[in-house]
């Protein structure tokens, strides 16, 4: 045994004589050793190495071929060691560098790092986040992956507490200044897949006004149809829908107007009637029309401002000549029993209104007077017409003319001479002075006639009667 090993240790120093020979002998130099026939073969920046950089003390055989035998802070042998400020990584150096240069590192493997992303990723040692970076925390692994910056995605699945744990604007991004006023409850409005767009909103978690969102701007605001109104939304409306907007009344305190201004909501528009501001007297709380009912006492202007035919119901058709003061004749409480008040009126100034114009007037086969309307009929009706004939001055037939009957005696038209002013009928007296002939009227029809046993004569009734009696 112990001759075996001796001629073992003699062959070996033989045979590194005989290299030692060869590499020395004229025409041979060591750069022309085959290293690739031990299995390493020189590349990049170890071809220029000296052997006795790896091969100290003269022994070949057991040089450690791996990266990290030579460059460590352990190693005996003389290569380059990683520097204080290397990252931290295990001693697979060829994992990223090459043999030519330690830099620059052209290939990185991940698998090889024994620290955090950002214990290389902090801007210094490797690229750290951009400025353009979404607020977040370090832990880069949350999102990227090592294959690329790009296409980071987080995978909200595997996240127990809520949104804001993170989305606090520390961790991740959180609300920007123009977010809505909100409580922290993210997952209430957005998607773990984009904040945009946001395709439902609870507002139960809005802290703000309506219109702190509802303004145009930020979210749906009033279109440029809605009624006049404050910017009080929920007023009329829900959060479940603009659609199917409803006020509840009987929650005002105030009256009608203190809202319906024109400004608040819906006042009057300008085609609306002249009146106070009393809404509730003539519109109801569930629509402003139809408006049954109208509190007269409450209008400004004229009845015809209204009762014009177009705003409201005017004069029909049939109506009777007349202005347009209504309340000269009816009440607010109905168009019958219609009564004009002749009180106020001067006597003699009838004709003023009953002119046919104003008021009805005398009608076509009215007799031919002057005189006004109270001479005759009262402030009642005009029928029946009663003359008081003692304020006369001038003859009957200068108002009777063409009054008498076809059967009337042939006469003068000295009326008075035989009817009073009270009535045409029941004659009592005759002026014979005034007739122009007896036999017109003592025919035996309008007046006593010849009795049966007169006498036969053609003679005229004055040949032998007078006027006093018939005896003389």
């Amino acid at each position: 045994m112990y001759r075996s090993s001796t001629r073992i240790r003699a062959f070996a120093l033989m045979l590194f004589v005989g290299v030692l020979v060869s590499a020395n002998a004229p025409g041979r130099s060591v750069s022309d050793f085959d290293h690739f026939s031990t299995g390493f073969p020189l590349t990049g920046a170890h071809r220029n190495a000296d052997c006795e950089s790896c091969h100290t003390r003269g022994l070949f055989k057991g040089t450690p071929r791996r990266c990290a035998a030579c460059h460590s802070t352990t190693s005996r042998l003389g290569g380059e060691r990683k520097p204080p400020d290397h990252m931290n990584t295990n001693d697979l150096c060829e994992d990223c560098h090459t043999t030519f240069a330690w830099s620059p590192v052209t290939r990185f493997d991940h698998a090889d790092t024994l620290g955090t992303c950002v214990s290389c990723h902090n801007g210094r040692t490797a690229p750290g986040k951009s400025p353009s970076h979404i607020r977040s925390g370090n832990n880069c692994d949350d999102c990227h992956t090592t294959g690329s910056w790009q296409s980071a995605r987080f995978d909200h699945g595997q996240v127990t507490g809520n949104c804001a744990s993170c989305h606090n604007g520390s961790t991740a991004t959180g609300k920007g200044p123009r977010h809505i006023q909100t409580g922290n409850l993210c997952e209430d409005c957005h998607r773990t897949t984009a904040w945009t767009p946001v395709t439902r909103v609870d507002h139960a978690d809005v802290i703000g006004t309506c219109f702190s969102c509802h303004n145009g701007t930020t979210a749906t605001g009033k279109p440029v149809n809605h009624i006049a109104s404050g910017n009080t939304c929920d007023d009329c409306h829900t959060t479940n829908s603009w659609s199917g907007a409803a006020f509840d009344h009987s929650q005002a305190s105030g009256s009608c107007f203190s809202c319906h201004n024109g400004s608040t909501a819906t006042g009057k528009n300008p085609q609306h009637i002249q009146t106070g501001n009393l809404c509730e007297d003539c519109h109801r709380n569930t629509a402003w029309t139809p408006v049954v009912r109208v509190d007269h006492a409450d209008v400004i202007g004229t009845c015809f401002s209204c009762h014009n035919g177009t705003t409201a119901t005017g004069k029909p058709v049939n109506h009777i000549a007349s202005g347009n003061t209504c309340d000269d004749c009816h009440t607010t409480n109905g168009w019958s029993g219609a009564v004009f008040d002749h009180n106020a009126v001067a006597p003699g100034t009838c004709s003023q209104c009953h002119n046919g114009t104003t008021a009805t007037g005398k009608p076509a086969n009215h007799v031919q007077t002057s005189a006004q309307c109270d001479n005759c009929h009262s402030t009642r009706s005009w029928t029946p017409a009663s003359f008081d004939h003692s304020t006369v001055t001038g003859a009957c037939s200068t108002c009777h003319l063409g009054d008498k009957p076809g059967n009337h005696p042939t006469t003068t038209n000295n009326c008075e001479a035989c009817h009073g002013t009270t009535s045409w009928s029941s004659i009592s007296r005759v002026d014979h002075n005034e007739v122009l002939g007896c036999q017109s009227c003592h025919n035996g029809s309008i007046a006593r006639g010849k009795p049966r046993d007169h006498p036969n004569t053609t003679q005229d009734c004055d040949a032998c009667h007078s006027t006093r009696t018939w005896d003389r």
